[in-house]
């Protein structure tokens, strides 16, 4: 009996990769774009890919910032499976190497219980180039898993998790249930559920 959920944020719960969206408004969306990949399928340690990236974002205002993240276009049937998987008991929670700006204001959109991301720092209404937060190395989501499952009183026969990257790996380490949803090969060759639509209805198939 399956009682946690955690679900990756970009790719997964969301359609596309947040940071992705703040390059394109400084003209620099291939360059991040392209260190995103590289991260994602375990080419670049993710500690330093995301402090690149976010490094190379110095200097965007924070307005935009919030706009984009209270914009983006969620992944077909996100809302619709984490109210099926809450209905049977579970919890369901983000963790996502992205950012608090559009985890947190997606929560209550989507439905999930609690995330865990990263925050970007700010100072006179621009991005620093800086950024801390729950979610910034590569085994951050397995870390964070066990600490929930300590907390919890959950089992991993009784974890579900889902994402599409490398730095979802650490995560799958410590689940029954892997989904590897329209993921990278490094990922699906650690996943015992395999996704390649863009629905995520499609885990509840798997699951009944």
């Amino acid at each position: 009996m399956l009682k946690l959920a955690v679900f990756d944020f970009d790719s997964t719960l969301m359609d596309g990769e947040t940071i992705d969206f703040f390059a394109e408004e400084l003209g620099i969306g291939e360059e991040v774009s392209r260190i995103t990949e590289e991260a994602m399928s375990g080419r670049l340690d993710f500690f330093e890919s995301l402090q690149q990236r976010v490094g190379l974002l110095k200097g965007l205002d924070f307005s935009i910032v919030e706009k984009i993240s209270h914009n983006l276009p969620y992944m077909n049937g996100a809302k619709e499976t984490i109210a099926e998987l809450k209905s049977r008991g579970m919890k369901v929670v983000c963790f996502s190497g992205g950012f608090r700006t559009a985890t947190t204001y997606a929560k209550d959109i989507l439905g999930y219980d609690a995330d865990f991301s990263n925050a970007l720092h700010v100072k006179d209404g621009k991005l620093t180039g800086l950024v801390g937060g729950d979610m910034m190395f590569n085994f951050s989501k397995g870390d964070m898993l066990v600490r929930l499952q300590n907390i919890l009183g959950i089992s991993e026969e009784e974890t579900l998790v889902c994402g599409d990257g490398a730095n979802d790996l650490s995560m799958f380490a410590h689940a029954g249930s892997r989904v590897a949803f329209c993921a990278r090969e490094i990922l699906k060759k650690e996943a015992n559920i395999v996704i390649e639509t863009k629905d995520l209805r499609e885990i509840l198939k798997e699951l009944d």
